[in-house]
């Protein structure tokens, strides 16, 4: 059952004097709202009011029926049945035209820029500036692309090709595309899933002048501290349906997750670690450009957090320990013998798996079985004649799936067909496949639902507990907090701190990730980064 919002207190988010207050009624309604796709119910009988001045968080599972209504504002899906009112009005939004004309603007989970094109082009392709005799303003459309960034005070060359992009920077494009058109009504889906803590304080000023301005803002999000921190308001759907709308004063996370999941779950289920034996130990290590004089062990059992803001050189550690890329000085050791991987296939063949940030880029084949997604990297070792025997993968993929709980039709189910979550799933089982010693995880939980989160937690917790030593990478500070039993954090491509899991703070880290001296009772890394 939803619960309506009978009335808005005179400050509901606890705003400053003077700051905008919520307008009278509801720029956007949705009634009665619901869309079948085959026998998959993906919403049904969704009611919705969406107020300016509001910033309203809209959270659920992977497959609760999110992106679907998402996807209807943008007029990209059309409802089966139900109404959409703007400002009072019936309205059918029939393409995402449509909805740009209203002021409606969707910021989406996976960037979808133009690679070839260039920043500024990417941001006004729908509507560029005009020139004399209609032409397109080139210099215009610069120094408009330029004006926004500034605003976001984000430092990107506008005439650059967005191609090379990091996945943080791809994301404040497409948020810059959505502030072009002037939005009375801004979607932001997973906005913050590639940003550090800086960006998304930034960010967050951002949708908070906005708001201000008596914009409308959904905010969709699996972080559930950011919805307690930005929102008003929040709506929990769960199975396509609206279970509950509140205000954020009078919800707890706890109650959040209950809602969600529909039963009381431990966010981080993380067990008592046994460390073993040093398994990994990289010995001033450095590539040119990206990070130097980085040292560190990691041992059987262990879960080693990598943090710090994007650009602090966490990929670029890991690359280089899986072999993608070259170190320019320093050495690694594996169980105490150096090695040098030219390739990542002699990284998995000494016991280094390395499951990637973009799981669609670098992770899977999404047309690909689940069962030739599993054995994709071991194919030579299980079948060294290269005969492929069927029954043979569907086995080793099926236990994989049962012991990481996929949720999945069968082995043979297309990767492209799975939620975000089971997708993850399948990107552990694929690397664990190769049953290697050291585990490098980058951003595992990016862009996946609060069950799912769960679900990778206990697989981490239980990989370390069976003796794997675990690299974690994560930009969700309270995750990293949660699972690690030793933080080391850098700044700028160099180690500022390490930092033990009984006295990791998140205070302490953003400290060391800002390049500043760690709080009293934290030692300050010395310069050789030992």
């Amino acid at each position: 059952m939803t619960h309506g919002l009978a009335g808005d207190p005179p400050d509901p988010a606890g705003r400053a004097p003077g700051a905008s207050v919520v307008a009278s009624g509801a720029t956007i309604a949705l009634t009665g709202i619901s869309k079948r796709f085959g026998a998959t119910q993906a919403l049904d009988d969704i009611s919705l009011e969406l107020r300016p001045g509001e910033v309203h968080g809209l959270v659920g599972e992977n497959g609760a029926g999110k992106s679907t209504l998402v996807k209807i504002l943008a007029g990209v899906y059309r409802p089966d049945s139900g109404s959409i009112l703007v400002d009072g009005a019936p309205r059918e939004i029939s393409d995402p035209g449509t909805a740009r004309s209203l002021g409606i603007s969707v910021v989406h989970q996976e960037p979808r820029l133009f690679p070839d094109l260039s920043v500024a082009e990417n941001v006004y392709l729908a509507d560029p500036p005009s020139g004399r005799l209609g032409s397109v303003s080139w210099r215009e459309m610069r120094r408009l692309s330029a004006a926004l960034f500034d605003e976001l005070d984000v430092r990107i060359d506008v005439t650059a090709p967005a191609r090379g992009l990091s996945m943080a920077d791809q994301q404040l494009v497409e948020i810059a595309k959505a502030l072009s058109i002037d939005a009375r009504v801004l979607v932001l889906d997973e906005p913050t899933a590639s940003l550090s803590a800086h960006e998304v304080d930034r960010l967050f000023s951002i949708v908070e002048r906005t708001r201000d301005r008596g914009v409308v803002v959904l905010f969709v999000s699996h972080r559930l501290d950011e919805i307690f921190r930005i929102c008003d308001v929040a709506t929990v759907f769960r199975d396509g349906r609206s279970i509950v709308t509140e205000r954020i004063s009078e919800l707890t996370t706890a109650d959040l997750v209950r809602h969600m999941v529909g039963r009381s779950v431990s966010l981080f289920p993380k067990a008592d670690a046994h460390i073993g034996e040093t398994l990994l130990e990289a010995r001033g290590l450095a590539r040119a450009g990206e990070f130097r004089d980085i040292s560190f062990e990691v041992h059987a059992g262990e879960i080693v957090g990598l943090a710090g803001l994007v650009g602090a050189g966490r990929t670029e550690i890991a690359r280089v320990l899986f072999g993608i890329t070259q170190r320019t000085a320093g050495e690694v050791l594996l169980k105490g013998e150096p090695v040098r991987f030219a390739s990542p296939s002699e990284a998995l063949r000494a016991g280094v798996a390395y499951v990637p940030e973009d799981r669609h880029q670098d992770g899977l084949v999404l047309d690909f079985s689940i069962a030739d997604n599993v054995t994709l990297p071991i194919l030579p070792r299980l079948f060294p004649r290269l005969f492929v025997r069927r029954s043979t993968e569907r086995a080793l993929a099926q236990r994989y799936v049962d012991q990481l709980r996929v949720r999945t039709t069968g082995v043979d189910q297309l990767a492209s067909a799975l939620s975000g979550g089971n997708q993850q799933k399948v990107v552990l089982a694929k690397w664990l496949a190769t049953e290697p010693l050291v585990l490098l995880l980058d951003e595992p939980t990016r862009g996946v639902d609060i069950g799912a989160k769960v679900e990778v937690h206990r697989i981490i917790s239980d990989l370390a507990s069976s003796g794997l030593g675990i690299v974690l990478i994560s930009s969700d500070l309270p995750e990293a907090l949660a699972m690690s039993d030793r933080i080391i954090v850098l700044h700028e491509g160099r180690i500022t701190a390490e930092i033990p899991r009984d006295r990791a703070t998140e205070e302490a880290v953003m400290f060391a990730a800002t390049g500043q001296n760690p709080e009293d009772g934290v030692a300050e890394v010395p310069p050789d980064g030992r």
